[in-house]
């Protein structure tokens, strides 16, 4: 079995403040909705995947770029609420923090979202961030993230990135763990690949492991020099899937820091992130389920 990992693990990237509201169906132009419940909670891929490994029990830490409005201080006071280290935070007055209106559809299990860009992620070289990265046993990275952490020198780094979205230039080679989605993957390398086959192009490009995740059929995972498996997603009561691939890469992480074996950590994961879609933002029902639980049930007897 791996071994766990000592030192933080380092979240790089995104936070916003989401107003979240549920309807049955989306508003017409013009038209009144009454919506059957509201909730405000902290977003952003890298900043939900940081609680999602702290309610594993993991030592986390967040960074990124905040204002310092409201909305700045509510997200700053989300995340040390649970637990996670948010020293190397830069906190700029020039700029407004990232926030968005979220619409969610109970007919349609989808939502709709409009958001306020989020400032870009950079900091200083004599920054919190900069002894963060020294000390990591992992850096997670997310789009808006990975300048930052690539420009700092990766080569003695453990990177984990959420490629979920976009990133222009980005190589997966030196990455140890690349998370992608499927369709991420079948953009970049043909849509006429089987999954396996997609898998084995992002390894033959540099990557040390990757798991693919889809949604509703789960996700595939590949270490260079294995072979592919498939990860089945584990049943979920949807109220709203908002954050779910975000809870899914902080809890994955969590796991193989802590020394699950990938196949296993992927089904962790899966578990961890069909939970939190019982609640309607992307936080509030991520499970308290320490990853060492886990780990004691598949110990030998």
């Amino acid at each position: 079995m791996p071994q766990p990992s000592t030192g933080p693990l380092l979240f790089v990237g995104c936070a916003t403040l989401d107003s979240i509201a549920l309807v049955q169906d989306y508003p017409a132009a013009d038209s009144r909705t009454v919506a059957t419940d509201f909730a405000a909670a902290g977003g952003g891929p890298a900043a939900t995947a940081a609680v999602a490994a702290a309610r594993a029990g993991a030592n986390t830490a967040f960074a990124g770029v905040l204002g310092t409005d409201e909305e700045g201080d509510r997200i700053i006071a989300g995340l040390e609420a649970e637990g996670v280290d948010t020293s190397a935070v830069i906190r700029d007055p020039g700029v407004k923090t990232g926030a968005s209106v979220i619409i969610v559809s109970r007919a349609t299990e989808s939502r709709s979202i409009v958001t306020r860009p989020v400032p870009p992620v950079s900091f200083p070289k004599d920054s919190r961030f900069r002894e963060l990265l020294e000390s990591a046993a992992w850096v997670h990275t997310d789009h808006l993230g990975w300048n930052a952490v690539a420009g700092a020198g990766t080569a003695a780094l453990n990177i984990s990135v959420d490629a979920g979205n976009p990133i222009p230039s980005f190589s997966p080679r030196g990455v140890a763990l690349y998370v992608p989605t499927i369709e991420r993957l079948a953009a970049e390398y043909g849509t006429d690949l089987s999954p396996a086959a997609l898998l084995g192009k992002a390894v033959d490009d540099g990557a040390s492991a990757v798991v693919a995740t889809a949604g509703a059929d789960g996700a595939w995972v590949l270490e260079r020099g294995g072979e592919p498996v498939h990860v089945p997603a584990t049943p979920a009561e949807i109220v709203s899937t908002l954050g779910a691939g975000d809870v899914y890469h902080g809890a994955l992480l969590a796991a193989v820091a802590a020394g699950l074996p990938l196949v296993e950590a992927a089904a962790f994961a899966g578990r961890t992130a069909a939970a939190s879609c019982a609640g309607l933002d992307g936080r509030s029902a991520i499970p308290h389920q320490a990853v060492t639980s886990e780990l004691a049930t598949n110990q030998p007897a």
